[in-house]
């Protein structure tokens, strides 16, 4: 039995694209997020999903670029449930809640482009959990790269601020799963900014930040008017690569709302390719390595 199903379907706008002439990694999530809302919706998950959506965590790889004018649709499917009273059972992993499978898949050749995969770090009754057990489908996308992650914010700069407004907001008044990555995004662009790879750098050497890898938690949300700061680190630094870590919190508290570990690499935007980092925007970005 085939458990994946379609759960959105559509195409890449011209304005959705970014710099490196790439679909927008914010609006992937805006669609994921539809995705997401059609399979609970499916499976009956509604209620665990309001539970959840301040307890989530997405794991993404991207295999290649959608552009412009792309048409694509996004199949989901339930991939890991725990056992009753235990941490793991089948198709899932220590410690690990329900789990949710998406993938984009390029409509005019049936190419999976993206994985993404979702985990609900809330308890899952033991009777639902029993009614979805049929329902598991298996997951054929690449294993999820465990990286270190920075204990704190030491060395970190403020890369984004900024209010939760209504055109932020899901189906549940909360701020959206694109909405937050929207916000990553802004702050990638800023963090890009102050190492050297800024507007002026990337549009006469036509080079851009290509992100091949998303892992992004979500601990909290914020509501209407509710205020946000990001603050973004280099946890890793290589010959074309960077990986990125930014932290969002309610800077009134402090408390950490999400965090997303971004790996990308500087695009050749000609060739289509990794091209090494100037000595320069190297030294740079040094200066903003934090320690894990």
């Amino acid at each position: 039995m085939n458990t994946w199903i379609e759960t959105y379907r559509g195409s890449v706008a011209p304005w959705e694209c970014d710099a490196t002439e790439h679909f927008t990694i914010g609006y992937y999530f805006d669609r994921i997020g539809r995705a997401e809302l059609d399979i609970t919706d499916r499976l009956g998950l509604g209620e665990l999903r309001q539970i959840a959506l301040g307890a989530r965590r997405f794991a993404v790889r991207f295999l290649r670029e959608l552009r412009a004018g792309a048409s694509f649709h996004i199949e989901s499917a339930l991939i890991g449930l725990p056992a009753p009273g235990a941490g793991s059972g089948r198709g899932s992993r220590e410690g690990e809640g329900l789990r949710l499978g998406h993938r984009v898949v390029d409509s005019a050749n049936g190419e999976v482009v993206t994985w993404i995969e979702e985990s609900w770090q809330v308890p899952v009754p033991s009777a639902l959990a029993a009614a979805l057990a049929g329902r598991l489908a298996e997951w054929q996308g690449p294993a999820i790269a465990l990286r270190p992650e920075p204990a704190g914010s030491a060395g970190f700069i403020v890369s984004a601020r900024g209010r939760a407004m209504p055109a932020d907001l899901d189906d549940s008044g909360l701020f959206s799963l694109g909405a937050f990555v929207h916000r990553f995004t802004d702050a990638c662009l800023q963090a890009a900014a102050a190492i050297g790879m800024d507007a002026a750098y990337m549009h006469s050497e036509r080079r851009g930040y290509s992100t091949f890898e998303l892992m992004l938690a979500i601990r909290g949300m914020l509501r209407p008017g509710e205020p946000y700061c990001v603050e973004t680190g280099i946890a890793h630094l290589g010959t074309s690569s960077i990986r990125l870590v930014h932290r969002m919190s309610d800077p009134r508290s402090g408390r950490e709302l999400a965090r997303l570990g971004q790996f990308g690499v500087q695009l050749d935007l000609e060739a289509r390719r990794p091209a090494p980092l100037p000595e320069a925007i190297r030294a740079r970005a040094a200066r903003l390595l934090v320690a894990a």
